[in-house]
């Protein structure tokens, strides 16, 4: 069983009652809690959240039902993890920080920058993954649009979209998908798809507040799975994830950040079998990575966002991780045979 929150659910059941259904009766025949309908913290069973859709789209006789509903979702039903998104330094990082934390708003789902499926030139892919069986049409539509919508709301406006992937056949006319998305939609696909000019990656966010992003970070991390067995680092990954790049990522600025002094900290992470070099490392790599295998940002920019002060550095860490240059990875990963 895989639950989610039921902000899932946002503005479900006010395009449902303008159309003239009944929002609380679908509810209760698929064996939802209503309050699920009107409160966004109620973990919720992903399948029973997709079969009232399913159950609506039926009644109303409006097979395009997820899609109207996800056309006027908006960022802020991810709570705390619309906050650190809002946050980030650049589209990329709003992106990995979606993929690290999405967990908090649906357990089992995912979302990842891949490369892209056709293999064109600046070109990556951003794939939703629903856990288990084949996802049902009305949530797929629902939950792929809003993705895309948060994609527009970080660029700022249209982004380029080149083609959407659905794991369905359409179940609304296709002119009705792409009025929607404004781009190309496939159906019957393996999995869903939103494929994006890799350019849009290293696109700078505006009105970023760091400090406020750091409080966010800390507060997801905390609610990780992990985070009983490793509390502090979880911690200290999260302010260098909003540090890296942009501010500062000495020891100690973090312990201050933390409100811990340094010594403390590094007995902290000692005691969870780590030290902060080693957080530090595992952040740079993680990132260093994504950078060049999803982005064609030049190495010096992506030698600056993991903060080194020369590409010569990321060059020897990148040795030093993987065995091969910066270069390597990035043409292995285009390249996969």
């Amino acid at each position: 069983m895989s639950l989610v929150r039921s902000a899932g659910l946002q503005k479900f059941r006010q395009v449902v009652e303008s159309l003239g259904g009944d929002a609380v009766g679908c509810a209760r025949r698929v064996g939802l809690p209503v309050e699920a309908l009107d409160t966004d913290e109620l973990l919720v069973e992903d399948s029973k959240l997709a079969a009232v859709l399913e159950v609506a789209a039926a009644d109303l006789g409006r097979p395009d039902l997820g899609l109207r509903v996800g056309q006027i979702q908006d960022l802020g039903l991810l709570g705390p993890l619309a906050v650190a998104i809002q946050h980030s330094p650049s589209v990329a990082d709003a992106l990995e920080c979606t993929s690290r934390y999405l967990f908090v708003h649906a357990r089992d789902h995912s979302v990842e920058v891949v490369e892209d499926p056709e293999g064109a030139r600046g070109v990556v892919a951003l794939r939703y993954a629903f856990p288990g069986r084949r996802p049902l049409p009305q949530a797929t539509d629902m939950t792929v649009l809003f993705l895309h919508r948060t994609v527009m709301f970080l660029a700022g406006g249209p982004y380029g979209l080149k083609s959407v992937d659905l794991p369905h056949e359409p179940v609304a006319p296709r002119g009705r998908y792409e009025e929607a998305f404004g781009a190309r939609v496939r159906f019957g696909r393996p999995v869903a798809v939103l494929r994006l000019p890799s350019s849009l990656l290293s696109r700078t966010l505006d009105g970023v507040d760091a400090t406020v992003r750091g409080l966010a970070l800390a507060f997801l991390s905390r609610q990780s799975p992990a985070a009983g067995r490793a509390a502090v680092t979880s911690r200290v990954r999260a302010v260098l994830d909003q540090s890296l790049g942009t501010g500062s990522t000495d020891l100690a600025d973090v312990a201050s950040v933390l409100a811990v002094h340094p010594r403390t900290l590094q007995r902290q992470l000692a005691a969870e079998d780590t030290s902060f070099g080693a957080v530090l490392d595992s952040v740079r790599r993680t990132r260093a990575r994504s950078y060049l295998t999803t982005t064609s940002m030049p190495l010096a920019q992506v030698s600056n966002l993991v903060g080194f002060a020369e590409q010569a550095v990321l060059t020897r860490c990148a040795k030093r991780w993987w065995g091969r240059t910066p270069s390597e990875v990035r043409r292995e990963a285009r390249n996969p045979s």
